[in-house]
């Protein structure tokens, strides 16, 4: 296990000081970025600790806007990250940098007049378009073209369709929390950023390698092994970042070379790479940027929100855990040695206390503190706990706790451009009553059933998601078509829920299928055929959300006797429908067994007492079929090689 420890260790510090051009600006990024984390935990101390308190609206998002602003035009240049900033980089940075100094320069005057009344000055309606134009480039060097286009349709929605005054559209974009400054941007200032923050400082403690060990000494030893391990340390890995491809970077090289080498082929390994990591931003206790912006919109605590992801995030894990279970034994594929495996004693005893900075923010949260509060506790607990041990404690240096800093604050960029750039479209949507609009628009077209307006909305957050991350996904969803779903019946967590799921999804559906594109490119597989056995793989997930829209037990909301019988025969059946669909239940299935286990599957998925008996039935017929040949060997096992 050498080897493997050493492919996981932390990162070597990449902070080096150079009188360079390049190095300089370097210099100057970071100085920023440490900053920009720095007045995060700042703002989140309480005073009595020595903090400042969240300070008003405009100045706190302003200057989260600000950071972010100056280290994207710095970080993503024009010519290339590997170059030094051109002239124009620099230009589009000072005028990026113009707008938001404005607002802080004229704070008396911003707060004062009276929106939609007051005139805007010739100042105001070019620092506003200024900011407008150089948000969407910023958006665009971030995260592509998809985010800046739909900000673009929207304003020209504003403008031609809707004809509001251009002056108007300005005032509710620039000089109000309606717009850039809204909500989206306050919740990446608040919750985002500390929680980046705090997963790069778990990520520089060697948290990984924990993550990994523990994986391996749990489940590296079964049937197709290496695949559960991906599956364990990837839904633990979502808890120290947010986003399915860094999911995929940062967990991949080492399960997808271990599935390979245990008879996995290629693309069913990146396929079960690509789900797991992508279930990290719906599984609990830290879930992706977009679950706190569900908070904020649902006006309830993230420890709720925690409560309402967790049963179908464990129907998410459980299906994919069942389809490589099933497909390892169909193809007689065995696990590692447990002789090459660590020992989860020893794991536990050498940097188990890594576990402590997650429990702490956990205790926080149920304590009744808010969510960045209990974020900032286990950052702060990060470097400590790592001191405890001698086996962590080489990773506590100052040059690592300032490349964590920088780290957390590069990380935390694309959600906060993202949300400004979103802030563009929900300000469009607020002023023009657009969302009235779609969302009657939306029930025309489903004719009042709601397995169509919900088909509807899977298809548009899978279509949102391919081009932009899930949370600007999320938040255009909510404007446009959750509405519509609560107003044909579906209780509002189960419709805002709804929305998030599929705005993840994209991920791994083809054709634009990013944490497919990642995970196949370490497994050196086919696109297609990985994107393709990624859908196979997580197909759960696709069905997980109607199951809790039609029976919101499945969010934990009812009585407990109702809660505990759907999520066992859920359970049951998720696992079946991963049987049906990789042919193996107790040996392997014909294709009429496939065929009734999917059917089983559904019919005990609908919350529905007499499907439940249908599918109790179907499921017997199988068992019954299947019992005499249950002991013969499916293949010849192929032994794991060495790890």
């Amino acid at each position: 296990m050498d080897k493997t420890q050493a492919e996981i260790s932390v990162p070597k510090p990449e902070f080096r000081f150079d009188l360079s051009h390049a190095g300089i600006i370097r210099l100057v990024t970071a100085v920023i970025a440490v900053s920009m984390a720095l007045y995060h935990i700042w703002v989140i101390l309480p005073p009595a600790l020595g903090g400042q308190g969240t300070p008003e609206a405009i100045i706190f998002r302003g200057t989260h806007l600000l950071f972010a602003l100056a280290l994207t035009f710095l970080i993503y240049r024009r010519a290339g990250t590997n170059a030094a900033p051109s002239p124009l980089d620099y230009v589009l940075l000072i005028l990026a940098v113009a707008p938001v100094s404005y607002l802080f320069w004229n704070y008396d005057y911003i707060v004062n007049r009276i929106y939609y009344v007051d005139d805007l000055s010739l100042a105001d309606k070019a620092m506003a378009v200024l900011l407008v134009v150089l948000i969407m480039e910023a958006t665009r060097r971030l995260i592509g073209w998809a985010l800046p286009i739909t900000a673009i349709v929207f304003l020209c929605y504003a403008l031609f369709f809707a004809k509001v005054e251009p002056e108007r559209l300005l005032d509710q974009l620039f000089m109000t929390t309606e717009g850039i400054f809204g909500q989206p941007l306050g919740i990446s200032a608040a919750y985002v950023m500390i929680f980046v923050l705090f997963g790069s400082f778990m990520e520089r403690t060697g948290t990984g390698q924990l993550f990994m060990d523990f994986a391996l000494s749990l489940t590296g030893h079964t049937a197709g092994g290496p695949g559960k391990v991906s599956v364990v340390s990837s839904s633990l890995f979502g808890t120290i970042s947010g986003s399915a491809v860094a999911n995929v970077m940062v967990d991949g090289p080492i399960s997808i070379p271990l599935m390979k080498r245990t008879g996995f082929k290629p693309h069913f390994a990146a396929g079960v790479e690509a789900v797991a990591s992508t279930g990290g931003q719906i599984m609990p206790p830290i879930m992706g940027a977009a679950a706190f912006v569900m908070a904020e919109f649902l006006s309830v605590s993230y420890g709720q929100i925690i409560i309402w992801a967790l049963i179908p995030a464990i129907l998410y894990y459980v299906a994919c855990f069942a389809a490589v279970h099933f497909e390892a034994k169909r193809h007689g594929i065995m696990g590692v040695p447990r002789s090459e495996l660590p020992v989860l004693s020893t794991t536990l005893r050498e940097r188990g206390h890594l576990f402590i900075p997650v429990a702490t923010i956990l205790i926080v949260l149920y304590s009744g503190y808010s969510a960045p509060l209990a974020a900032l506790a286990g950052t702060l607990l990060c470097f400590p706990v790592a001191a405890l041990r001698a086996s962590t404690r080489v990773n506590v240096r100052i040059p690592i706790i300032i490349d964590a800093m920088i780290d957390g604050a590069r990380n935390a960029l694309a959600v906060a451009l993202a949300c400004a750039c979103a802030g563009i479209v929900i300000g469009v949507v607020a002023l023009t009553g657009a969302g009235i609009v779609f969302t009657q628009a939306v029930l025309g077209l489903a004719q009042n059933y709601l397995l169509l307006a919900l088909l509807l909305t899977a298809v548009a957050g899978i279509v949102l998601g391919m081009g932009m991350p899930t949370t600007p996904a999320y938040i255009v969803m909510t404007s446009l078509l959750v509405p519509a779903l609560i107003k044909l019946g579906v209780v509002t967590p189960a419709a805002h829920m709804f929305a998030f799921y599929f705005a993840i999804l994209s991920a791994i559906t083809p054709p634009v299928a990013l944490a497919v594109y990642a995970a196949a490119g370490l497994a050196k597989a086919d696109l297609w055929a990985s994107g393709w056995a990624a859908v196979k793989i997580g197909a759960a997930g696709f069905i997980v959300p109607f199951m809790f829209v039609y029976e919101p037990a499945l969010l934990m909301i009812g009585d407990w006797p109702t809660i505990i019988w759907r999520f066992i025969l859920s359970t049951a059946g998720i696992g079946l429908l991963a049987a049906g669909l990789h042919g193996y239940l107790l040996r392997r299935a014909t294709l009429w067994e496939r065929a009734l286990l999917i059917a089983t599957a559904f019919c005990l998925v609908k919350p529905d007492w007499v499907t439940d008996l249908i599918g109790l039935a179907l499921v017997l017929i199988v068992i019954a079929a299947q019992w005499p040949g249950r002991d013969r060997a499916p293949l010849p096992a192929k032994p794991a090689r060495p790890v």
